[in-house]
């Protein structure tokens, strides 16, 4: 595996970092969790939810974030549980965490103190406005949709008066989030094998969000405001049994997209001799015979006769045609968890998006239980003899 011998401490909590260390752990890391010994991983308590064989509850927010990784609880706001995951941080190439900036200081586990035991660590803070800039938002807590709001896109696509339609895609901001962080992780390795040193990692989910939703600040700068996307079509089309979404943003292919449709003729119209004169007529000529034309289809048929055609279609997807969907199941991108409260259905997590053709896929490992490696990674890392470990428990610093 690419990543095999990187070790990895994650402080972290909910999707937006854990996201990150399980994408390192499908790729070879070794990934120990550290979680609070009351109740755990906040995520552990999202709903829906299935019980574990202790008879606690695991919500959705963390089974599908947690593959491939180990449990140890260690109750940080006890000062020798923060002097334990100091220790521990010695052994490790990377400590990451996701709490509100501030805390992890107050803990004694923040940056200054892991490089001052162990200065090649890689430390990694994920936020909702980051740690290492002075901004009016940096107190603030945040989860995925505060920082999507704020990065103008649900302004952008909301209509008349309507509410914004929050989280129109799951978890934009904490997996942008992640996603950065894993580049930013996966860079200062590299550079600490150039150079020997580590260093800190800061991400900010909003400015995640911000690269993500790119359009809103481009568009605005180049006269494209309130919304206006520009002259193409960008639009969604009634076939037989559902919708697809159709793109036609150059010449080539709209001649392409009234010639399949059966009006070649409309290649030489004066009303769509530019990309503006698409917009205009597209719901009084082209909506019309548009949907006229796939009124017999089925969606999928609509956009394999347009893909036929050269033309970039898909079809709208309901939630049980992904999880039949052939691609999908081709790709291995649905990963089923068992469930260990006697419901046959399996929980369905997203696979790997990442292939490498030279390392085989791994077998796919279940979340851990709350704490279920304390008391081996403790021995293991740190050489704690049982007597140790179980005078720990007793004390509430571990669990």
């Amino acid at each position: 595996m690419p990543l095999a011998g990187v070790r990895i401490l994650a402080l972290e909590q909910m999707q937006a970092l854990p996201f990150a260390t399980q994408l390192l752990s499908r790729l070879g890391a070794d990934v120990v969790k550290v979680e609070p010994p009351s109740g755990g991983d906040s995520g552990r308590a999202s709903l829906p939810a299935m019980t574990d064989r202790s008879g606690r509850r695991v919500g959705a927010t963390f089974l599908r974030n947690n593959l491939g990784k180990r449990s140890i609880c260690v109750n940080l706001k006890d000062p020798r549980g923060a002097e334990l995951v100091r220790r521990l941080a010695v052994k490790f190439d990377v400590v990451a965490e996701n709490s509100k900036p501030g805390t992890m200081d107050r803990l004694g586990v923040g940056y200054q103190h892991i490089a001052a035991v162990h200065p090649p660590a890689i430390y990694v803070s994920v936020s909702g406005f980051g740690n290492t800039v002075a901004t009016p938002y940096r107190e603030w807590p945040a989860f995925a949709p505060i920082v999507e709001a704020m990065s103008g896109i649900y302004e952008m696509k909301r209509v008349g008066d309507a509410p914004p339609l929050v989280a129109p895609v799951g978890a934009l901001g904490d997996i942008s989030a992640a996603l950065f962080a894993t580049i930013g992780i996966l860079a200062a390795l590299r550079h600490r094998t150039l150079t020997g040193r580590g260093q800190y990692v800061d991400v900010a989910m909003f400015d995640s969000v911000v690269a993500m939703t790119d359009i809103v600040a481009n568009f605005w700068s180049m006269g494209l405001q309130g919304g206006n996307l520009g002259p193409l079509i960008m639009h969604g089309f009634r076939a037989k049994d559902g919708w697809f979404v159709l793109q036609v943003g150059r010449e080539a292919h709209f001649a392409k997209l009234v010639t399949a449709i059966g009006h070649p003729e409309w290649t030489d119209d004066p009303a769509f001799a530019t990309r503006q004169g698409w917009v205009d007529h597209l719901e009084d000529r082209l909506r019309p015979a548009i949907e006229g034309w796939a009124s017999s289809m089925t969606k999928l048929e609509a956009c394999q006769a347009l893909g036929a055609a050269g033309l970039a279609a898909g079809p709208c997807l309901s939630d049980e045609e992904v999880v039949t969907d052939p691609h999908l199941a081709a790709r291995s991108m649905l990963v089923e968890l068992p469930r260990t409260d006697g419901v046959e259905q399996p929980v369905l997590i997203p696979g790997n998006p990442v292939r490498l053709s030279g390392v085989a896929a791994p077998t796919e490992l279940r979340p851990p239980w709350l704490g279920e490696h304390t008391a081996d990674v403790l021995a293991q890392e740190l050489g704690l003899v049982p007597h140790e470990i179980t005078t720990l428990r007793a004390a509430g610093v571990i669990a």
